[in-house]
């Protein structure tokens, strides 16, 4: 006879968020300084592009690390471990970094470091929070994650107009550090770690949980859908401060008037991310999944158009861009919590991530390079190079609606099964 498990403390969840919050923004620091940067240190587009990327393979990393070392030491340790060394890293790039080179290294470095607040932090999610309300609590995860990528967007305009961009930057790294200090009393007040498995017990490999991962077609699916929803919205965090500048002249004080107004779209979209995942546990994952989708890439492909529109009204659009973009993200963090077997759920969280954040390492180089490229054939101020810019982010997450379909299918299916037939962890 298994013992009940015991009831979190009341407040875990805004403790949880609340230290999400503060470390997510190290995340979009950078953004919200590269036009600065681009001036300072004479980069191309392409340049300044790779060291968003650099991030994006750092964090890719440390998502696949953290994730098989959370099934292994328990997502509790590697939490609350994880977090205090991405503080660091953040505050050494925030203080260090002094040209393209050496940013792009030690941005990826904080990049490396910055998974421990995420990967586990979900883990702790699905471990106390039960499946009708999962959704939800991903949702305010994942919004309290837009929260600090818009706060962290505000501060950097207000440091870089007021004072310059590199007292941004220690501003955000500095909120980091905070961040990592709450995950004490967050995990106080959480379940505690799973009772170890009785003596005698095989634990399941790591290599074995990986190729179960692999074949677990549902998971995969999900996966590959996660993918192409991480092209489009790394590109769109990495870009869209400089898009807004640039169309509104590039010239201060226009430049923390765009930035701000980023800060703002990523404000709109906490909203996104616990409609999303509230609306999931009502309608279902795939479904909203595939609404958030469909409505996300008409505006990857039509964004570029609107180069000479009213700064406001362009603002206007940007904020329900990043809204749709972000509107299924915790959506296919719960699904995939919902089809994998908790003690898998590390490994296939990591599997996900080198997949979602490979794609989006990827596609804010390749924005940039497609960026360059047409304002070199016609010309700087022209709205063709924008537009091919934002195509090449619809372009790339053109497969997700098909892998989601996929996805929505294979997962009714394995519900139809009867009970003595299926299996939760995979094939």
């Amino acid at each position: 006879m298994h013992c009940a498990e015991p009831t979190p403390r009341r407040g875990w969840l805004a403790l949880l968020c609340t230290s999400r919050l503060l470390q997510a923004m190290i995340v979009t620091a950078y953004s919200g300084v590269l036009p600065f940067m681009m001036i300072d240190w004479h980069m191309t587009a392409a340049e300044a592009g790779s060291i968003q990327s650099a991030w994006h393979v750092g964090y890719m990393s440390s998502l696949f690390a953290v994730g098989l070392l959370a099934d292994r030491y328990g997502p509790h340790r590697v939490f609350l471990a994880g977090s205090a060394v991405s503080a660091v890293a953040a505050l050494a790039f925030a203080t260090f970094a002094h040209d393209h080179l050496s940013a792009m290294l030690l941005y990826g470095l904080a990049g490396l470091c910055a998974g421990a607040s995420y990967t586990p932090g979900l883990q702790l999610l699905a471990r106390n929070t039960e499946p009708a309300v999962r959704g939800k609590a991903m949702g305010l995860f994942l919004g309290a994650s837009s929260m600090g990528y818009a706060l962290s967007l505000a501060v950097a305009a207000a440091f870089s107009h007021a004072q310059g961009w590199r007292l941004g930057l220690l501003a955000a790294a500095g909120c980091t550090a905070a961040g990592a200090l709450l995950t004490i009393p967050a995990l106080r007040r959480m379940r505690p770690p799973a009772p170890p498995a009785p003596a005698g017990t095989v634990r399941e490999g790591t290599w074995h949980a990986l190729k179960e991962t692999v074949r677990d077609k549902p998971a995969m699916a999900g996966n590959w859908a996660y993918a192409f929803h991480c092209w489009e919205l790394m590109a769109l965090w990495a870009w869209l401060p400089a898009y807004l500048v640039a169309s509104a002249g590039g010239a201060s004080p226009w430049q923390g008037a765009g930035i701000a107004l980023a800060a703002f779209a990523h404000l709109v979209s906490v909203f996104g991310s616990i409609a999303g995942g509230a609306a999931s546990d009502r309608f279902g994952r795939a479904r909203i999944m595939m609404v958030a989708t469909l409505a996300s890439l008409c505006m990857s492909f039509t964004f570029g158009w609107m180069w000479t529109w009213p700064l406001w009204l362009l603002a206007a659009m940007a904020a329900v861009y990043n809204l749709l973009a972000i509107a299924d993200s915790s959506v296919y963090s719960t699904a995939l919590a919902d089809v994998v077997a908790p003690h898998r759920l590390g490994v296939a969280y990591s599997v996900r991530s080198v997949m979602g954040f490979g794609a989006g390492a990827l596609s804010p180089w390749v924005f940039g390079l497609v960026l360059d490229w047409g304002q070199t054939r016609f010309g700087f101020g022209s709205t063709y190079g924008w537009v091919a810019a934002w195509s090449s982010v619809g372009l790339g997450a053109l497969l997700g609606p098909l892998m989601i379909a996929r996805f929505g299918r294979l997962e009714r299916a394995r519900r139809a099964q009867p009970a003595s037939s299926s299996d939760h962890s995979g094939l």
